[in-house]
């Protein structure tokens, strides 16, 4: 990749200004990422001294109601089976612990009693006999006094004895703590601290404090984390124990609806590393629909939980990023700037100049050299390059006379040098020549010369114009190809166009010789593989075209003399051209020096810049029919419609070859086929 001095002067400014403005940003960056680290850390560590004193309240009020209610049982206050008073009992450490859900107890033979709260106000006392019936009592505070409301029996499958904090308190005859979902009223998440109690040294049952935890959801969302930030409270497989609720309580369901619930789950499930036995913090971030966080996860007091805060790294690197936006913004102007006047000075003093002897050396390249100038500096070097330009100009616009300047611009884009070679490709080559020069030049002399010059400047930019490559000049012929050194599909078609245009040069030239007889042309067209290439030696070299189909466009040329044709191409050509070009057949010509014969035809137009063949060609190549039939009467019949509607040369040669036909019949095998004598 190449860059102009311009853009690299410039591109050297802006890069230095960028490089030390990337290096204080990220120096800047890295000291307020580490800031920002550090309060997210600070935050989170509040959080859980919040969570960790909340479940340290919860479990003390469980163990308080426990301890209350162990007691009383123990010293015989009431009986198990005295359903007044423990309903009193029960309903109390309700009423004076605000975190505690039900007060349990059941029995070895399955019988159950309980006290819970369901919401806030209400209270119900549910009882489970051996045959599994459920009784409810529903109570509810009218003013400060609790009334009960309504009673009400139904069947139930819940046995307290199949549940495992019952059973593990049985086996291990010990206090514990369990989570389970199982209630007597459905299914809800909640943590029982359970203990077996004895009378009279007889085990009477298990008593269990049940803490619903659809209370610490209420208590999680109570806790300030950040604007949009939240905490949960999960199991390591990602279940989720409480989650950020106002509205949460025995009465209403949990709810994982927060907006940042699934990206704390992916957190804890994708933290592969994180291990809640080491009792350590772990920190990940999380990406999730183009938007990126910041997760903690803290192992907490109860087995299996972890408490996990999510925060949205926007939260807190929102005020550094808008500083960093601010300072991309200044630091932006100023490169616009800096690049602006590093492009302006660049420009005036070293571009612009260069440029300029750039365009000269490009004149030099087109050999274009009356173009050439010479251009001052301030820089010295500058205008030194611009004056050696100018000296090499000088020196090389003689040459420019001698030298065909389209061949040498065309193999300079085209890369191929002056080396010795070549390929054989499919061209198209054309041969010009005056008509009569000879005689015009044996008595012009050297008048002849501005007749000459007027010619090959007329033909010579139409053959350019038409894609056509300029081999030499021979005499008053000229000889030019298409299809090389850039392959041309349409060589045939812009040969014909060309061959078409230099005709009408012609004769909008108005040349007349020294009898004032109007100067005629007569051009050859053949297509057809051709060697091209440098052809010489080593020390005089010719880009040019040889080749059988070279040589019969050449004879071509000469033939126009019979036919007093303008312009005759070759089968190929004809062929290639297909209906883009009008033409007519005029003979079957075996070329001198060739054995073969060959169609030859006249270029009449291009199609569609015409009316279509003409009546009289239709004439002749129906007399040329007949002829080859030899039906050399109607052939004749056929050539004399043409002398009718124009003055023919050709149809005037058929009728005389009829003629002698009929006279003089050839023997043997005949098919038409006009041998030329010379070339």
């Amino acid at each position: 990749m190449r860059l102009g001095i311009r853009t690299a002067i410039s591109a050297l400014v802006l890069t230095s200004i960028v490089v030390s403005a990337v290096g204080v940003h990220l120096l800047w960056w890295r000291t307020a990422h580490q800031v920002s680290q550090t309060l997210a850390n600070t935050i989170n560590d509040q959080i859980v001294s919040a969570v960790g004193d909340e479940l340290q309240s919860v479990t003390t009020e469980a163990r308080s109601s426990m301890m209350a209610v162990r007691t009383l049982l123990a010293e015989k206050v009431f009986e198990p089976r005295d359903a007044r008073k423990r309903e009193v009992v029960f309903r109390s450490q309700l009423l004076s612990q605000p975190t505690i859900s039900w007060v349990a107890f059941g029995w070895p033979d399955g019988s159950f009693f309980a006290g819970h709260k369901a919401g806030d106000g209400v209270i119900e006392m549910l009882e489970i006999t051996p045959d599994h019936k459920l009784r409810i009592d529903r109570y509810e505070f009218v003013g400060n006094d609790l009334q009960l409301k309504n009673s009400h029996v139904e069947d139930t499958k819940y046995s307290v004895t199949d549940q495992e904090w019952f059973r593990t308190a049985v086996e291990t005859n010990d206090e514990l703590w369990a989570t389970f979902t199982t209630h007597p009223k459905g299914e809800r998440l909640a943590a029982a601290f359970a203990a077996p109690i004895d009378i009279d040294k007889k085990p009477a049952g298990v008593i269990a404090i049940i803490i619903e935890l659809t209370r610490v959801s209420n208590f999680l969302s109570q806790l300030t984390v950040g604007k949009s930030a939240g905490a949960f409270i999960l199991e390591r497989n990602g279940k989720v124990v409480a989650s950020p609720d106002p509205n949460a309580n025995e009465a209403v369901a949990l709810k994982t609806d927060h907006p940042l619930f699934p990206v704390a789950v992916e957190a804890i499930q994708n933290a592969s590393a994180y291990n809640p036995g080491e009792g350590e913090p772990f920190h990940t971030h999380v990406t999730r629909d183009g938007k990126a966080y910041q997760a903690v996860i803290t192992p907490i007091s109860f087995p299996g939980w972890s408490l996990v805060t999510v925060v949205p790294e926007s939260e807190f690197l929102g005020p550094v990023q808008m500083t960093i936006r601010n300072l991309l913004i200044g630091l932006a102007v100023l490169i616009v700037i800096a690049g602006l006047l590093s492009a302006w000075l660049a420009q005036r003093l070293i571009a612009a100049p260069l440029i300029k002897v750039m365009n000269e050396i490009r004149h030099v390249e087109r050999f274009d050299l009356d173009k050439v100038q010479r251009h001052p500096s301030r820089l010295t070097e500058i205008e030194n390059l611009s004056g050696a330009i100018g000296d090499m100009a000088q020196g090389l616009v003689a040459f420019r006379k001698y030298i065909p300047a389209d061949l040498v611009r065309r193999l300079i884009s085209d890369g191929n040098g002056a080396r010795l070679g070549g390929a054989i490709r499919p061209m198209s080559v054309m041969f010009i020549d005056l008509a009569g020069f000879t005689g015009m030049s044996e008595r012009l002399g050297d008048r002849i010369i501005p007749l000459l010059s007027r010619y090959f400047d007329s033909v010579s930019a139409q053959i350019q114009d038409q894609n056509g490559t300029i081999d030499k000049f021979i005499g008053d012929a000229v000889m030019a190809f298409w299809g090389a050194p850039a392959p041309n599909p349409d060589h045939a078609v812009d040969c014909c166009r060309a061959a078409l245009a230099c005709r009408r040069a012609m004769e909008e030239a108005g040349l007349v010789d020294d009898r004032g007889e109007p100067v005629r042309i007569r051009i050859g067209i053949n297509s057809g593989d051709m060697l091209v290439g440098n052809i010489g030696s080593e020390v005089r070299l010719n880009y040019t075209v040889i080749g059988d189909a070279v040589n019969i466009a050449s004879r071509l040329e000469s033939t126009n003399k019979n036919y007093g044709s303008t312009i005759i191409i070759g089968p190929e050509t004809r062929r290639l051209a297909g209906d883009r070009v009008v033409v007519r057949e005029l003979d079957r010509l075996a070329v001198y020096g060739r054995v073969g014969g060959l169609q030859i035809y006249e270029l009449l137009d291009m199609a569609g810049e015409s009316d279509g063949k003409p009546d009289w060609a239709a004439f002749y190549e129906r007399g040329l029919a007949a002829w080859r039939a030899r039906d050399f009467t109607a052939a004749i019949g056929a050539f004399e419609k043409v002398l009718e509607i124009r003055k023919d040369a050709a149809a005037s040669l058929m009728i005389e070859r009829c003629k002698h036909q009929l006279e003089n019949p050839s023997a043997g095998e005949w098919d038409g086929t006009t041998v030329a004598r010379t070339k």
